[in-house]
């Protein structure tokens, strides 16, 4: 359940340029369910009923009873109305960010970090453009977001108004749903749906973009009793029919696997997932969006399958008889060529959102619903089915899986360069800082490694933008993670490339006092880039060179850079000196920390299928493919 929209409710009259005005509602409550699936809307209790004040103290009291508690965000002109009622909140933080991009980003790493939803602000024309980015991210990776923009006027919609953009109709494909706000009256029931609908049923980001002069317009506050909205009624409770059919096809496989995606993870179903791998004795594999869903240490858990997975994850993928997939999407980093890719199996696909099964795979046994209660429905359907005809026998199918896993371990060859190994210093970090931490990628070869080369325990401790790939997430997303919980260590872990496109909102850290840890993973390249410069297009690095360590001027030096920001900054350019920065990093809790750990610009990530191949031709390192019967 990573990515694609879930299908849209018709669109609500505040979207439309004159809205009608409606019966202001009585203030009640519509209480949440307690999972971070359900509605985060939660029952008024400062305001009163015909209570007068401006559209845009409204905003500003909507969003406290929708239960939000933290802001991104920065001011401009269509929004200023809004941010002069927000300094008198007492149930709001905001946190000034330095760009719009790092305030989406940290509200995604806010939402994912708690699973509650995500709140970023903006101002008109580019403020909401540069939301876009982060926006699309959210949508990708079902991230629960809301993000408030400020329009011009209403009368001047569609002049070309000076910082006017059609926010609305440019974020439409990348939104799970999107609301243009001219009516004042409208503000409390528009945010209380975009709340309700970015938690319900598949998470995603929902915009609401509001016209200053409703912000400026006189308005009676009231929050809804209750949410209409036609045509949105998320599926959460499976069918009984196609549970037992899942539990008949998993109790008689011989070699099942089970494939687990990040709607596990949205759904906190992890609890309720680990008594269905116990239960079942099949090998489970976690994508790049579910680790930690099950934890690594687990005896059944092959790792992460996919372009750069394990090699045991991958093959038990492609010889399997039964997938079942949970969450999980089919998309291409998994399935590589998708006509190869397991041809033998039997497809059980569940997930939340009905337009994502059958959409990559023909599947066998479809279902609809909530992960947590598909899993709940199917543990004791599986327990009867047991009861009344024996476990199946998957001993040969565990002794080829153990075969693969003591030929083909996750490993890596040292450097000749006299530069640091990057798997051994993330490998060190995850040792040291321990599966309680927090670990936020960005995007390219250290995100990689650090899915590799970490064990992750529990879901929500691994952080990062699977689906769109965005680089420049890491920091602004470690920031949010560590707003939402503040006491929990979090370690961002960046490229040299990914770092400078967002490395200002250290200054949003070292001001609002969020002391982040951030290793760099300094090649002097942009790495993934020139990994496959070297391996598809003969050695010919074209502008991939980034001047930031290996003898260079050092452009810039990042641990000067550290200190401009406020932040302590460490360099290490030996292994003798890797475990002592970290665990100084580890020590310094009164600002933001940047170790510069400058490693070898050869080192390339490995098992690897390349893009469009067979998963079948999966190479272990440069050259080396594992030795099975391709055909069988």
């Amino acid at each position: 359940m990573a990515q694609g929209p879930t299908p849209a409710p018709p669109r609500p009259a505040a979207q439309a340029a004159v809205a009608a005005p409606k019966p202001a509602p009585t203030p009640a409550s519509v209480a949440p369910r307690p999972d971070a699936r359900r509605a985060q809307v939660r029952p008024t209790t400062a305001a009163t009923p015909g209570e007068e004040m401006t559209g845009a103290q409204s905003i500003v009291r909507s969003l406290e009873e929708a239960g939000a508690e933290v802001v991104f965000g920065i001011p401009g002109g269509a929004i200023l109305p809004t941010y002069d009622p927000l300094m008198d909140s007492t149930r709001l933080r905001h946190i000034l960010v330095r760009h719009e991009q790092g305030g989406g980003h940290a509200a995604q790493g806010y939402a994912h970090a708690t699973g509650k939803v995500g709140v970023t602000m903006a101002t008109s024309g580019p403020g909401a453009t540069n939301l876009v980015t982060p926006i699309a991210d959210a949508n990708m990776d079902s991230i629960p977001m809301v993000a408030i923009t400020g329009q011009v006027a209403a009368g001047a919609i569609g002049t070309d108004a000076f910082q006017e953009a059609d926010i609305v109709g440019i974020t439409l494909p990348i939104t799970k749903h999107n609301f243009l706000v001219t009516d004042p009256d409208e503000i409390p029931r528009t945010i209380a749906e975009a709340f309700h609908i970015a938690s319900t049923g598949r998470p995603g980001p929902v915009l609401v973009d509001i016209a200053k002069s409703a912000m400026q317009s006189p308005t009676t506050f009231s929050w809804p009793q209750e949410l209409h909205l036609p045509g949105y009624h998320p599926v959460t409770k499976p069918h009984s029919k196609q549970i037992k059919e899942a539990a008949r096809l998993l109790a008689s496989a011989r070699r099942p696997v089970l494939y687990v995606g990040g709607g596990v993870v949205r759904a906190n179903a992890s609890d309720a997932l680990r008594r269905l791998v116990d239960l079942s004795g099949a090998p489970v594999v976690t994508t790049l969006m579910a680790r930690g869903a099950v934890p690594d240490t687990h005896p059944q858990n092959l790792g992460m399958p996919g372009m750069h997975g394990t090699v045991p994850a991958v093959a038990a993928l492609q010889k399997a008889d039964l997938i079942v997939a949970l969450g999980a999407r089919f998309d291409d980093r998994v399935t590589g060529k998708l006509s190869s890719f397991a041809p033998h199996a039997a497809i059980v696909h569940a997930d939340i959102d009905p337009a994502e099964i059958g959409k990559n795979r023909d599947v066998d046994v479809p279902i609809v619903g909530d992960l947590h209660e598909v899993i709940t429905d199917l543990v004791p359907e599986l327990e009867r089915v047991h009861a009344a005809k024996g476990k199946p026998d998957v001993a040969a199918w565990w002794h080829q899986i153990d075969d693969w896993r003591e030929t083909y371990p996750l490993g890596y060859t040292e450097p000749d360069d006299g530069h640091l190994a990057p798997q051994h210093v993330i490998s060190r970090l995850g040792e040291l800082a321990g599966p309680e931490a927090l670990y936020v990628a960005g995007v390219g070869q250290h995100q990689m490694w650090a899915a590799q080369f970490i064990r992750y325990e529990h879901p929500r401790t691994w952080l990062n933008s699977g689906g769109l790939g965005t680089m420049g997430f890491s920091i602004p997303a470690a920031m949010g993670a560590k707003v939402g919980r503040p006491d929990a260590t979090v370690w961002a872990i960046d490229g040299d490339g990914c770092f400078q496109m967002t490395n200002q909102e250290l200054a949003t850290c070292t001001i609002n006092e969020i002391p982040i840890k951030v290793a760099l993973i300094n090649n002097s390249s942009l790495g993934m880039v020139r990994q496959w410069q070297t391996l598809f297009y003969d050695k010919r690095y074209s502008n991939t060179d980034l001047h930031t360590g290996h003898g260079t001027a050092r452009v810039p030096d990042f641990v000067k850079l550290a200190d401009a920001y406020g932040c302590a900054g460490i360099r290490v350019e030996s292994a003798s000196e890797v475990d002592a920065a970290i665990k100084r990093a580890m020590e310094i809790d009164d600002r933001p920390v940047v170790v510069d750990f400058n490693v070898s610009r050869d080192a390339m990530v490995w098992p690897m299928v390349a893009a469009g191949v067979s998963n079948d031709d999966i190479q272990y390192a440069r050259g080396i493919s594992p030795a099975w019967d391709r055909e069988d």
